[in-house]
């Protein structure tokens, strides 16, 4: 399959009562892309993070204490969107969940395929909030995902601003990469957006942003979000001139879709105005 429909998040973090409450909502949004005919649909960073606020406000005003809670939903967290996916017949990147492993605390973009099955990517650069101030540190490797769509990757948010790390992910064969993302201004929301083009330009792939949006005031992680969630590409013939096939409205809780069509990336790889994909390893 070449051509899909991919739905990428504009996602507002709510207080939540109970995670019945949370389940429900997270249904409501997986139905409405997959009603739209979305067969992949992108989540971002830190949405996670409102599972928080079921917990006291001790721990939920805790920048530590709610690392470790949302252990103890992880595993209904996961399950969830197995069967959100397997449900729908979609695949699913579920933003980020900070997860403890034996080496610390690491930021995971979890994988869901259409069957269920999940796979991971953790965030391999960490934001100054994430190192100094919350314990969070550097994941594994960048990786790629093999799917009926295609191969894909993860760049996690900051991941985004740096060449070599989509580069490898490119040079593996991906040719569409997901930048789940959590900024707080909206500098902040630039620097991926702009970090997202320049991937898209360089490796010549499709780049597909989801970001959070709007207040939360009750929590000292994710109490700001600004952005806009789009769907960039290469900037040459077939392609938008600007390179943005869709972006939505700044702030508004949304899904933006788009149709993508993996069979026009070896196309432009080879046969581009430019071949910028090719002509990295002149330059490196």
């Amino acid at each position: 399959m070449t051509v899909f429909r991919v739905a990428a998040a504009q996602y507002p973090i709510d207080f939540l009562g109970s995670f019945a409450e949370y389940e429900a909502k997270i249904a409501r949004w997986v139905a409405e892309a997959a009603e739209a005919g979305a067969q992949l649909l992108v989540f971002p960073e830190y949405f996670s993070m409102e599972l928080a606020s079921l917990f006291p406000d001790d721990v939920y005003g805790s920048l530590s204490a709610q690392l470790e809670a949302l252990q103890g939903v992880l595993g209904r967290f996961l399950a969830l969107f197995a069967r959100q996916a397997a449900q729908h017949k979609v695949y699913i990147c579920a933003g980020t969940f900070p997860v403890r492993t034996e080496a610390g605390f690491r930021n995971r973009a979890h994988f869901f395929h259409v069957d269920g099955r999940v796979e991971y990517q953790e965030k391999l650069t960490m934001t100054r909030f994430e190192d100094e101030s919350w314990g969070i540190g550097r994941g594994a490797e960048p990786r790629v995902f093999d799917t009926a769509l295609g191969r894909l990757a993860i760049a996690v948010c900051y991941d985004s601003e740096f060449p070599l790390i989509a580069r490898r992910q490119a040079e593996l064969g991906a040719e569409v990469l997901l930048v789940p993302s959590c900024t707080d201004t909206v500098a902040g929301y630039w620097r991926v957006r702009i970090g997202c083009q320049a991937r898209a330009l360089e490796n010549q792939c499709y780049v597909v942003h989801a970001s959070t949006v709007g207040a939360a005031a009750w929590s000292p992680a994710v109490d700001v979000n600004v952005g806009a969630a789009a769907v960039y590409t290469p900037v040459d013939r077939g392609f938008p001139d600007d390179g943005v096939l869709a972006v939505g409205a700044a702030g508004a809780p949304q899904w933006v879709y788009a149709e993508i069509d993996t069979a026009k990336i070896p196309a432009v790889r080879t046969n581009g105005q430019v071949l910028n994909f090719r002509d990295w390893s002149r330059n490196a």
